[in-house]
């Protein structure tokens, strides 16, 4: 049984949640126009995928965190396959994660186009950016949905994720293991391959500034420009993923192994927010930082056409 302070807050962090998903489910499907608009979903493939895993993720939680609201109780095998589903939140994790390892993959590829581009043109096939992006559905999918079948049970119509481990040393190998792959193992790449690109985005304007002759390397410079562009804003987007998802790990370490000494419960909200804005947040970075996007939205305003009208009555 919960008081009703506790249920107050369950409510207003439900609500926070939703409005939160529902920002990010529409920034992300207008991101995603926006980059069909602007012919870069050839160009870029992992970029318009990370914006499609990220409006999955966003919508996902729109939708569990709706049904939420109302008090089901689960019955028979269809009560399980929600409970496993919805009310476990594995769909919501199945995305986020999918996030995250299409974000190294992003990152990964830069570097190898940026560091060893003679090698990357003639050995990074299509073939395998589609595997790369298959795997960042695969492995949450595997670790996050049929992990929790075994784990979840429903008792008196309530869902409940039971504990699967058979000591505290599994359980401390568990958070160890969640912890390094899906956030220490991210920065570690984040850091060392946009280390090593921006080491060689230098060395290449400087050997740009060095060439007298600057008008018959225009095109070249506007390529470095693009490129330039991308790493920016894949940076930023990364930094982000850092500075949202630090909070909920470490207090994911907290909860698993400290779960009966600590009051968990506002600790758990606030981190778990922080996380989900990072849904929204991207968006945002693409919306402004990212020039083709960019440009797609700005024709979309509408005081922008009309003051461009204007001007060219008068």
């Amino acid at each position: 049984m919960t008081s009703s302070s506790q249920q107050g807050i369950d409510f207003y962090f439900h609500c926070a949640v939703m409005v939160i998903a529902l920002m990010g489910t529409a920034a992300n499907g207008l991101i995603l126009y926006a980059l069909f608009a602007s012919k870069q979903h050839k160009k870029h493939i992992l970029i318009v995928h990370q914006n499609i895993i990220e409006l999955f993720a966003s919508s996902m939680t729109l939708l569990i965190y709706s049904i939420k609201f109302f008090n089901i109780y689960l019955t028979g095998s269809v009560g399980y396959v929600l409970c496993v589903l919805i009310f476990s939140e594995s769909l919501i994790w199945w995305g986020t994660l999918a996030s995250i390892i299409n974000l190294a993959t992003i990152t990964v590829e830069r570097y190898l186009k940026v560091v060893y581009p003679v090698w990357s043109k003639n050995k990074l096939k299509n073939w395998m950016v589609y595997s790369a992006m298959a795997i960042s559905w695969i492995l949450p999918f595997i670790s996050f949905v049929l992990a929790r079948f075994p784990t979840s049970q429903v008792i008196d119509g309530v869902c409940y994720e039971l504990q699967s481990f058979v000591s505290y040393a599994a359980k401390i190998i568990f958070v160890i293991w969640q912890v390094f792959s899906f956030y220490i193992l991210m920065i570690i790449i984040f850091i060392f391959c946009y280390w090593r690109i921006l080491i060689v985005v230098r060395r290449q304007a400087r050997v740009m500034a060095g060439h007298s002759a600057a008008g018959s390397n225009a095109a070249q410079a506007q390529s470095n420009q693009i490129q330039t562009n991308v790493i920016k804003t894949m940076i930023l987007v990364s930094a982000l993923y850092i500075i949202s998802w630090t909070p909920i790990n470490f207090c994911a370490v907290a909860i698993y192994l400290f779960s009966y000494t600590i009051e968990w419960r506002a600790m758990y909200y606030i981190t778990t927010f922080i996380a989900f804005s990072y849904m929204c947040t991207n968006s945002f970075v693409y919306a402004t930082k990212f020039d083709p996007v960019k440009q797609v939205l700005l024709r979309m305003i509408p005081c922008k056409k009309t003051n461009e009208g204007n001007a060219g009555i008068v």
